[in-house]
């Protein structure tokens, strides 16, 4: 069995908060595109990545998820965060961390309450 992506479904009450997170502050740029139908969704790509978002009231108040993303240049992720949009830095973990299990981390949240860990293993 070979598996080549993950790709989470992310769910909010207003697809828009998703956008603003996902291609205003991390840069992704939307793939698929049904931001127009009765029920707004679209596909958010950036190198390898993919992540589905929903706009769907019962199902964003259900799930407020928790993702990670691994880069090799943390600090390089950090800097251009902190400077363009600061406000998505979580006030637990808002400066480059080097964590117990080994890995340095910082994180992310939206006025959702969806989380992005940043994460650099060594």
């Amino acid at each position: 069995m070979h598996f080549t992506k993950l790709v989470p479904n992310i769910f909010y009450e207003n697809i828009q908060d998703g956008l603003t997170l996902f291609v205003d502050c991390l840069s992704f740029s939307i793939g698929y595109n049904d931001l127009n139908s009765e029920h707004p969704c679209c596909v958010v790509n950036k190198d390898n990545l993919s992540v589905f978002l929903f706009q769907n009231k019962e199902w964003a108040d259900k799930d407020r998820p928790e993702i990670r993303l691994h880069t090799d240049n943390i600090e390089e992720v950090f800097a251009k965060i902190s400077v363009t949009h600061p406000q998505f830095l979580h006030p637990n973990l808002n400066k480059v961390t080097l964590r117990p299990w080994g890995a340095k981390e910082f994180a992310l949240r939206d006025n959702t309450n969806v989380c992005v860990i940043i994460q650099q293993w060594h």
